[in-house]
């Protein structure tokens, strides 16, 4: 039960299931026509039926050359169009050639954006913060209460910052409020309408917005309908990425991504990295009642790859109704949650081995410099490795009131505290193990998951690359905050809702 690929060996022997459960899943994958959803994904079907979009992330991180025909056009020539654009601004950042509005290079780049304009730069920038440029720092703003980006500008030089606007309409709420908020403090320490040129660039394809807002549109960088927001860091949406990492290494991204690609396009079912994991996912979720799927890395530069999952995984399948319209009849997206497994271990594991609800945990550890380890290094990788054989092995009643009678414990207390001290075991764990943490390797991690979310959303019947729950959001937030800016409601409420907003309006009397 070990499978390898693209630098990344997963041991999947730490889950409740032997040879015939996989047949079994192996048969539900083909039945589900698994094969032929992915064939319709990778050449531009409108798989994506509720907006009638085709779905082509994984032509993001195609070599340039290649052919592609979507409506007409070769995507792959607009997509390296965009990428070189990319490429040439991110070197003319790097080298000191592009200069702020004072005449000096700049030190300092913030991403404002918000959800996939966000999660996936900040966390691929973080995991390669080692292949940083030396000069620039990368921020990632995406709350809106103002609090995150007070306290940044507060550190900031007017003359050595740049920021990225990161909004596909130029018309997000919480996107556009930090932009405006960060142009208004820009102004304060120019005062010449002109600076916002040299310190501002956006990735839209709103390019009426963008120019009113004083960015040149000769500095936007645009993307396409079919690039979902959680899938879009691969598209202009990963320029922070450039800047900070440089072109030839974000090239090394996409091509760890379209290895990735590959092999899931290719490789047998029995020996396919996402579709082994998808469907044990399934497996957890479906059959072993598992409600959550805890995300453990145990390198610090991951620690922000739980966070990127969450939405990955939940915007994409937490869905109830299939793509027929008829409601879903077994669970689908479990809760996905998790942080550096080494400070988990000191919090939340407690529940992991002894609470009383099953959470499979992905276990991901990287072995580069395996021959030479540092003893921090060593520690981490021995917590790692005994904390999933603890999960499976547990702990007898017997073996405790052995290990307590061999300290010469009272007998009565022995057999008070045996309940206690009993663990179940066979809680199930994938061992994901990296060859090392790099540009390629980082992207074929990412591809992992997204072809995992994939195939559990065909399985299901779900549609993977829709997001309704989260528009019907954003729409009674604008009713509300009318209703808060007014001194009488606008729009009907629900009691308790109506009660909040008068109880926001006499604090801001106040």
């Amino acid at each position: 039960m070990q499978v390898e690929a693209c630098g990344l060996f997963l041991d999947y022997s730490k889950n409740r299931i032997n040879a015939h459960t996989l047949s079994l899943l192996f048969t539900l994958a083909r039945e589900a026509k698994l094969s032929e959803r992915t064939t319709a994904m990778f050449e531009g079907e409108r798989i994506n039926t509720t907006e009638q979009r085709a779905v082509l992330h994984t032509a993001l991180r195609r070599p340039s050359g290649e052919v592609l025909m979507v409506d007409g056009r070769n995507v792959i020539d607009d997509i390296t169009e965009v990428r070189e654009r990319c490429a040439r601004f991110a070197e003319a950042v790097r080298s000191g050639e592009w200069r702020g509005h004072d005449g000096r290079a700049i030190t300092d780049v913030v991403n404002i954006g918000i959800g996939g304009s966000d999660l996936g730069p900040a966390m691929v920038c973080e995991a390669l913060k080692s292949f940083a440029h030396p000069r620039l720092r990368l921020h990632f703003v995406s709350n809106v209460d103002g609090i995150e980006l007070e306290a940044l500008l507060r550190e900031l030089d007017a003359g050595t910052s740049l920021f990225i606007i990161a909004s596909k309409t130029f018309t997000t709420q919480e996107t556009l409020t930090n932009a405006q908020r960060a142009r208004r403090w820009l102004l304060k320490h120019s005062a010449d309408e002109t600076a916002i040129a040299r310190h501002f660039v956006a990735v839209s394809t709103n390019a009426g917005a963008v120019a009113r807002f004083g960015i040149d549109p000769a500095n936007m960088f645009g993307f396409w309908d079919w690039v979902g927001g959680r899938y879009s860091l691969w598209s202009a949406i990963g320029l922070s990425i450039v800047l900070q990492i440089g072109a030839t290494r974000f090239d090394a991204l996409l091509a760890g991504a379209h290895a990735m690609d590959t092999h899931f396009r290719s490789a047998a079912f029995e020996h396919n990295l996402p579709v082994i994991m998808a469907l044990i996912g399934i497996w957890n979720v479906d059959f072993l009642d598992a409600s959550s799927q805890l995300i453990a890395p145990y390198h610090q530069h991951l620690h922000r790859l739980p966070a990127f999952l969450q939405q990955l995984d939940m915007e994409s399948n937490g869905k109830s109704v299939r793509l027929d319209g008829s409601a879903l009849t077994c669970h689908s997206s479990p809760a996905i949650w998790g942080e550096l497994g080494i400070n988990g271990q000191h919090a939340y594991f407690q529940m992991l081995h002894q609470g009383t609800q099953c959470v499979p945990i992905d276990f991901i550890g990287v072995m580069e410099g395996c021959a030479s380890l540092a003893h921090p290094r060593r520690i981490a990788f021995a917590n790692m490795v005994a904390q999933a054989e603890a999960l499976m092995c547990g702990k007898t009643a017997a073996e405790v009131e052995a290990e307590m009678r061999a300290t010469g414990m009272d007998e009565a207390r022995i057999q008070a505290l045996i309940p206690h001290r009993v663990f179940a075991g066979n809680r199930p764990s994938n061992m994901l193990l990296l060859e090392r943490l790099d540009p390629f390797t980082l992207g074929a991690l990412i591809a992992l998951y997204e072809h995992r979310t994939f195939v559990q959303g065909v399985v299901w019947g779900v549609n993977s690359f829709d997001q309704w729950g989260v528009e019907l959001g954003k729409q009674l937030a604008a009713r509300v905050l009318d209703d808060l800016l007014s001194p009488a409601d606008l729009h009907a409420h629900d009691a308790s809702t109506t009660a909040l907003i008068a109880r926001y309006r006499r604090a801001a009397a106040q």
